[in-house]
Formats: C-alpha cells, sequence, structure tokens
C-alpha cells in the first residue's frame, strides 16, 4: 500500500488512497503505522473514500486507533493529498467528514500543487450539552473544575470535536502533558475532550498549545486553534474578528464570523512518501 506522509502547522499524517486500497481493520492499521518506533509515526491517519454528499470523504483515526469526527490541521493535508494526485481536480471542493460537509479552497503553487488551504469550519458550537454531561449551565466557559484537589479554570466547545481551553498568563506555569492528559477524561465529559492552552499575545494573536484527545501532546491542532479563537472572542479576551494562531508546530488564520463561524487558513506540506 502506498502512503504519504504530510504536516499541518506540526501536526503529522499518513494518507493512504482507499478509493485503491481498503482494509477491514483501520483502527489497529492506524495504531501500527502512527507509532513512532515500530511504524512510520504520525499524529493520525487518513484515508479517502467515496461520498454522496460531497465530493469526497475524510476518514481519519487518531493514532491510538480511536475514529475521530474531524481534524482540522489534517482537512488541509487530506485536500492538498487528494488534489495534488488527482484525485479531485477541482480547486473548490466539498469534503464529507464525521462532523458534517467542509468546503475547501485551495491555491495552486507554481508547480501546479496545493500550497495554502483555507476551510470553512462551520459554526462553533457552545452548547453544554455537546460536549459535557452538566445539567446547570447551557455554556461551558470559565467554569471551574478541580484536578487533583486544585481549581482550574476552562471553558469548552465543540468544532466539530471537543475542546476545551484554559487561558494562560505564563505557560511554564503549567505541566501541560499532565493536566491535558488529566483535564482530557474528566468525568463530565462526554467522550472526552482536546486541551488547550492559549496565552494571549496582542488583540489578534494568541499563542496554544496542546495535548490531543487520543494523540497527547501535538505541535498542533487546527480544530484546537479554531475553539481557542471563538472562545477568546466570546469572553472578550480579543476584540479582532481576525486572529493569527501561533502553534509550536507553525501558524494557522482563523476568522471567526458574527454568528461565530469560522474560516481556518493554513499551509500543508508533504513530507514524504513510500510503501507499507
Amino acid at each position: 500500500m502506498k502512503f504519504t506522509k504530510m504536516q499541518a502547522a506540526g501536526n503529522d499524517f499518513i494518507l493512504v488512497n482507499g478509493l485503491e486500497k481498503q482494509k477491514d481493520d483501520w483502527n489497529e492499521f492506524a495504531r501500527k503505522v502512527c507509532d513512532r518506533h515500530f511504524g512510520i509515526g504520525a499524529d493520525g491517519l487518513m484515508f479517502c473514500s467515496e461520498s454522496k454528499i460531497g465530493d469526497i470523504k475524510m476518514n481519519y483515526y487518531n493514532s491510538d486507533g480511536s475514529r475521530g469526527e474531524m481534524c482540522g490541521n489534517g482537512i488541509r493535508c487530506f485536500s492538498k493529498f487528494v488534489y495534488d494526485n488527482k484525485i479531485i481536480d477541482k480547486k473548490q471542493f466539498l469534503v464529507e467528514t464525521d462532523a458534517g460537509l467542509k468546503t475547501l479552497s485551495l491555491e495552486i503553487d507554481e508547480n501546479g500543487k496545493a500550497n495554502y488551504i483555507t476551510v470553512n469550519m462551520g459554526k462553533t458550537n457552545f452548547k453544554a450539552s455537546s460536549i459535557a454531561k452538566i445539567k446547570d449551565s447551557e455554556t461551558i466557559l470559565n467554569r471551574k473544575v478541580i484536578v487533583d484537589k486544585k481549581e482550574v479554570i476552562i471553558s469548552s466547545a465543540l468544532m466539530g470535536v471537543p475542546h476545551t481551553v484554559i487561558f494562560v498568563d505564563d505557560f511554564s506555569k503549567y505541566n501541560i502533558n499532565y493536566l491535558g492528559s488529566k483535564i482530557e477524561k474528566l468525568e463530565i465529559f462526554k467522550n472526552n475532550t482536546n486541551v488547550n492552552f492559549v496565552k494571549k499575545i496582542d488583540e489578534k494573536t494568541l499563542e496554544i498549545k496542546t495535548w490531543e484527545r487520543g494523540a497527547g501532546r501535538t505541535l498542533g491542532c487546527g480544530t484546537g486553534c479554531c475553539a481557542a479563537a471563538a472562545i477568546a472572542k466570546r469572553l472578550g479576551i480579543v476584540n479582532e474578528n481576525k486572529i493569527l494562531m501561533k502553534a509550536e508546530g507553525g501558524q494557522i488564520q482563523v476568522e471567526i464570523k458574527d454568528d461565530y463561524s469560522i474560516i481556518m487558513s493554513g499551509k500543508a506540506e508533504k513530507i514524504c512518501t513510500g510503501d507499507i
């Protein structure tokens, strides 16, 4: 089976053409190939398949083998993969995901390859009932939770997948891997949560570090950047509609519409190809 390894904002993925090759055990396959010691190594696995409602379907698996509804950095890599490999021959097309249809727009470089990708991510869902098992509030914004007998202030939203944000003044004061792993599996969440630690740089810039559900610490998370920007705007932490999100592995531009619909833009790059 031929594969392509790609990255966007430091999030790396293995992509295969599911139209040419199908497997019965994608979960186990994802665990094996994403292993950084005994496999190729990646944050996740994606394969394309036919869609009845869009131009193509993106199927996403985390590195632990769990199915993911959506991946922001992943869908940019996916769109480049299907365009560059002539699976899709349009610069704007619809991708079906487990979180619904997403509209992709591509900028093409001088070599005829997709370079800069813009994704309509849909509307941010702030409803607590979409994420958590709580009935005392309609939203999870500036909510106090106890982690190892210590109080942490969290805010959560659904951006295709659940995201929880902790706003910080100094990253060094937080054990991101430890706290992220604990908050990910707090009992209040229905299906666990991604965890983002976010620092305001200025009105147009946020810095973000992410613990990703099903993958652990990653260098970037597209849906996390979108959710964090939307939550920051909702809480008045930033007032601009266009926010530069600086992840550990790269940058993403997030535009927040008046109804909290999100437009995400950024690059995606091919690392290598090979045979599994």
